[in-house]
């Protein structure tokens, strides 16, 4: 890569890293203000509001906020059962909120999980998340393709004794593209995401099924390919007897040829980054 092109690249970067900090500030931010009775509805709605009193006037998707067992999906079928509900908090409940504004045409998709007061089991949950973070890097510097660290991932989940809850979202991702969007005064969404960043994944997509790789990393053949340069919001959820944890954050693949440069996350100074840290 060319002087000229790391510039850029690290240019871009900074944007990205601008937007997840200030997704993740707001996480912590309005995950201090959660008390019994809120509703995910409410927490939603206060990530927005946070956001958009911060200059946020465009979305990958809105936030959503899951609590009790909906933070595992339990019974989950539908695409809207995904949407924010009636459920109230209650002491020990734990949470997961999710958040993926857009700013300065700079796009984040962030999840955030925690409980209200003391969860062991969604503690263990994030603990054990660790290794996941770690295996994903690994094999991607290696060039394996999307389909077997998917399945790798999978088996860990298997060893560790919990579930795989990624696997009910849309395509039973645990990773999609992101990009910069174009900036406009008023951005249209459609069932919660945002019309400019649907475009771009529907660009990515056409662009990718004609080169024969995909912006969604999943168990499925079409994500039988190594991983694609670029900017991927990566997200393995873990679910145990109804509940559940994840974190989500960039990962960053580029076409050099030394391991380290060939990918890595954008940041490494986040919340459950830190807790790993101070654990040890």
């Amino acid at each position: 890569m060319t002087t000229a092109a790391n510039s850029e690249l690290s240019t871009r970067l900074r944007g990205f890293r601008q937007v997840q900090r200030l997704a993740y500030e707001c996480a912590e931010a309005v995950a201090a203000r959660l008390e019994p009775g809120v509703s995910e509805r409410q927490a939603a709605r206060m990530q927005r509001e946070w956001l958009r009193e911060r200059g946020v006037r465009d979305w990958f998707h809105l936030p959503f906020a899951w609590f009790g067992d909906r933070t595992a999906f339990t019974g989950f079928r539908i695409p809207l059962q995904f949407f924010p509900t009636d459920r109230r908090l209650t002491p020990g409940m734990p949470f997961i909120l999710d958040m993926a504004p857009v700013y300065q045409g700079f796009t984040a998709d962030i999840g955030y999980s925690g409980s209200l007061g003391t969860n062991p089991v969604q503690d263990r949950l994030m603990d054990d998340l660790e290794a996941h973070r770690e295996l994903i890097l690994r094999e991607v510097r290696e060039r394996r393709s999307l389909r077997e660290i998917y399945e790798d991932v999978d088996r860990l989940m298997v060893r560790q004794g919990y579930a795989n809850r990624h696997r009910a979202y849309p395509f039973g991702v645990i990773a999609h593209k992101v990009d910069q969007v174009k900036q406009r005064r008023w951005s249209p969404h459609v069932l919660g995401f945002g019309t400019q960043s649907l475009k771009g994944l529907a660009a990515d997509a056409l662009h990718g099924h004609r080169e024969g790789w995909s912006p969604l990393w999943s168990r499925y053949r079409f994500s039988d390919h190594p991983p694609q340069p670029g900017l991927w919001a990566v997200e393995p959820h873990l679910g145990f007897r109804g509940t559940g944890a994840k974190f989500e954050e960039i990962l960053v693949v580029t076409d050099s040829r030394d391991p380290e440069q060939s990918a890595f996350w954008l940041d490494d100074d986040l919340p459950h980054v830190r807790r790993w840290a101070e654990a040890k």
